[in-house]
């Protein structure tokens, strides 16, 4: 049987590494190969792809985007890419934005070089809907114009005009994927619903930015790589598609189910002074990956949120080593104190 050989890029992150455990999994259909092409920064974990480091169709190759003779031998052997690597944390592009430019936009430059040098069948660019910027009222569609805030999000954004430029220049086959928020086991514990989860665990207070009213949409690990494949696999060449989980919170909204979840009160939350340029709100709207591909999210929120706190819950050694590496924003009054 002829298999497609699929380099998966941060395949030992949160997303990628998802990904590639559904595409070697039981319930696929077996007619792949994947490498996965991970740095292993502070975010990417080797033990994400325990479930499939024995798997006879994957390879594991520890490497840069960055490094384009590496990233050209690499293409060179494979049929498709599923670029999930970047830098994604808010917080630390405010920092320094140096890594995410060299990363989200270098680093997707090195890999649609080497896929137009190697004639890749498919390449699928991995987003966020961050790139949109902030939103009032209703939900963003794909013809929007970007209008990033932060330097993560503009990095992602122009990594995605970059790749899409590649198919309307070169005609490479390019797909675009723009997520809401993620959720789920396995990760990274710097993020808002694992950071919450393991402090909570632990006793320690949660930072909840600025009044909490800022609104995101969930989209649980499952129906946000479900969606990508089908990009994958069914989505037009050139085309964008937003991947939404359809349910909408404010930050404090969450905070008070995470709260519940895992038996806590509001003397644990800690308001901390709101992140500069920070989006109020983000929506998507993802009908045109529902009439087009047939998506729709299966994760009911309540009941992907408990299996999340429990599967934390349950694997502290997976994260306790992590939380090392995560940046604590400075407290700037009690709970209550802000309203």
């Amino acid at each position: 049987m002829s298999r497609t050989r699929i380099l998966v890029t941060g395949g030992a992150g949160f997303i990628g590494s998802h990904y590639v455990r559904k595409l070697l999994g039981p319930e696929s259909g077996g007619d792949v190969e994947v490498t996965v092409l991970d740095a292993l920064t502070y975010a990417g974990c080797p033990a994400n792809l325990d479930a499939v480091r024995d798997h006879e169709h994957f390879a594991f190759l520890h490497g840069d985007i960055c490094d384009s003779r590496l990233v050209d031998k690499a293409v060179a052997e494979h049929d498709e890419i599923v670029h999930f690597a970047a830098e994604s944390h808010v917080d630390r592009s405010i920092l320094d934005s140096a890594a995410f430019v060299r990363t989200n936009v270098l680093g997707t430059q090195t890999l649609l070089d080497a896929a137009l040098r190697h004639g890749t069948r498919t390449f699928v660019q991995v987003s966020t809907d961050e790139v949109y910027g902030s939103v009032e009222t209703g939900a963003w569609t794909e013809t929007e114009p970007l209008r990033p805030n932060s330097p993560y999000s503009a990095s992602k954004a122009a990594g995605d005009l970059l790749a899409l430029s590649y198919h309307r220049t070169h005609g490479l086959d390019v797909r675009v994927t723009r997520c809401s928020n993620n959720y789920g086991h396995h990760h990274f514990p710097e993020k808002l619903i694992p950071l919450f989860i393991t402090n909570l665990l632990d006793g320690l207070t949660v930072p909840l930015y600025g009044d909490g009213l800022n609104v995101r949409d969930w989209l649980h690990i499952d129906d946000h790589v479900r969606g990508v494949d089908l990009v994958r696999t069914k989505g037009v060449p050139g085309e964008v598609y937003n991947i939404g989980g359809g349910t909408e919170l404010s930050n404090k909204e969450l905070t008070a189910l995470l709260l519940e979840a895992c038996g806590a009160g509001w003397e644990m939350v800690e308001y901390v002074e709101d992140r500069k340029g920070h989006d109020r709100r983000y929506s998507v709207d993802w009908s045109r990956i529902h009439d087009e591909l047939g998506y729709v999210p299966r994760k009911e929120f309540a009941s992907g949120l408990a299996e999340t706190v429990a599967w934390y819950r349950d694997n502290r050694p997976w994260w306790e080593p992590l939380k090392k590496h995560v940046l604590a924003p400075a407290p700037a009054g009690r709970a209550g104190g802000r309203g």
